[in-house]
């Protein structure tokens, strides 16, 4: 048995999931003529309280789609210096939209409203023109921390101050749903376009759906098409989203426990150093004395479990579908036995 705790993106589809993808109806989604598509992009939207919805082959892509539909060439975008759209694709802000980004140094991958109004440029021709401000939720490098609900409010209003649009980089927003118990449809109240991955926590295959106004989407649509993601019979991956909306978000919670079991059993170890709060379905911790992030790990493989070093003092582990009670059991056993 391997035990698998690099990243919720190595999830495999229930039986139930491949079920729903056999027996999916399918079209040309290019021709906005794939029935299931319409049916998932249409279920996300209304979740989220949004208009519309673009079903995209990743959050990757969701996310570049967003940022080039929201700016133009040499426009600023600020975002978190831990960012996921900064520093995990590819360069795709400079790449792709021709933009620049203000990175903030906030606090475990989140930024604040203060650090937002002071990090927009004046209207000066010397300067980048701001045009976009982009979250994520939860934060990746933050160790699955979750959003104060009043701070993004708060963002938001400064973004109407200084006519600024405001993008979700929602990745993981399922699991802030579950763990703050937070309003889906309130994010669309607040959040000018929203990316929401599904082949994360939730199992499918692929996907990501990109939600904002009708108007918005049909940009996003040419865009999309310009990236090389239209798609032809994708009904098939999106029965998965589909299935997991509808059997997969509640189980998350499940995650997140598991998690926290693993978080008490490491933190009963003195080789274990800092841990970041342990708020959904990750845990990044450092390893000190003995041991090394490198070290840890090869001795976890040799008992079957893999962890992912991520610096030289830092390893993260994230649960998901795939890691049963068995597993976290057996995980936390053979880190009480290492000294």
């Amino acid at each position: 048995m391997t035990i698998d705790y690099r990243s919720d993106t190595f999830t495999r589809p229930t039986p139930g999931m491949l079920q729903a993808m056999a027996a999916a109806e399918t079209g040309d989604d290019v021709f906005g003529e794939d029935p299931t598509v319409n049916r998932l992009e249409a279920m996300m939207a209304e979740f989220f309280g949004k208009a519309a919805g673009l079903y995209c082959p990743s959050g990757t892509m969701s996310n570049q789609v967003a940022i080039k539909a929201h700016t133009l060439p040499g426009d600023e975008v600020i975002c978190s210096h831990q960012a996921h759209v900064y520093i995990y694709e590819g360069g795709g802000i400079a790449f792709n939209a021709g933009a620049q980004v203000h990175p903030i140094h906030g606090e475990r991958g989140m930024i604040n409203a203060a650090e937002v109004a002071a990090a927009v440029n004046p209207d000066d021709v010397h300067k980048a023109r701001t045009s976009l401000v982009c979250l994520e939720n939860t934060s990746n490098r933050g160790g699955g921390c979750c959003y104060d609900w009043e701070e993004m409010v708060k963002i938001k209003s400064v973004c109407e101050e200084h006519q600024l649009a405001l993008h979700l980089d929602g990745a993981r927003l399922f699991n802030a749903l579950i763990a703050t118990r937070q309003d889906p449809k309130a994010y669309g109240g607040v959040f000018d376009t929203i990316s929401v991955c599904l082949n994360k926590g939730m199992g499918c295959p692929m996907g990501s759906v990109l939600l904002g106004s009708e108007a918005f989407i049909r940009e996003a649509r040419r865009i999309r098409k310009k990236f090389g993601g239209g798609l032809r019979q994708a009904g098939y991956m999106a029965a998965t989203g589909i299935y997991a909306l509808e059997n997969h978000l509640q189980r998350l919670e499940q995650d997140h426990i598991h998690a926290k079991q693993i978080a008490n059993a490491l933190l009963e170890k003195t080789f274990t150093g800092h841990m970041l709060p342990v708020e959904t379905n990750i845990l990044i911790f450092e390893v000190i004395g003995s041991w090394n992030p490198v070290s840890f790990a090869e001795h976890l493989i040799r008992e079957g479990i893999k962890v992912m070093p991520i610096s030289s003092t830092q390893v993260r582990m994230v649960t998901h579908l795939d890691i049963t009670p068995e597993m976290v059991a057996r995980t936390c056993e053979v880190i009480e036995g290492m000294a």
